[in-house]
């Protein structure tokens, strides 16, 4: 195997944790995957461009409350629902908004 195949399996292997699995579960059992793809723009941003836009800063609360509020402006005119604790309870929405932040 060439070096530059097998250096992005070794980092696509880091991302690939058990907490990074369990986040992706609560992402999809919340139903934040229906509207929002890890690489690919949906309705929503793509993860991975969510990721770069808050690079180096210091933003989970702050897209975690973006999240339970809802809104629209940010990334186009599609709001995004209010997302209640009963649809996903605050310890696991800190953990999805973390792994989104780590793509």
């Amino acid at each position: 195997m060439q070096a530059k195949p097998m250096m992005a399996l070794l980092a696509g292997l880091a991302l690939a944790t058990p907490a990074a699995f369990a986040s992706e579960a609560i992402a999809t059992k919340a139903g934040c995957l229906a509207c929002h793809k890890i690489d690919v723009k949906l309705v929503g941003p793509a993860y991975k461009d969510v990721a770069a836009k808050y690079k180096g800063q210091d933003v989970a609360a702050k897209l975690a409350d973006k999240v339970r509020k809802g809104g629209s402006g940010v990334w186009g005119p599609i709001p995004m629902p209010p997302n209640p604790p009963e649809k996903i309870n605050d310890a696991d929405l800190k953990a999805v908004v973390q792994w989104v932040l780590n793509r």
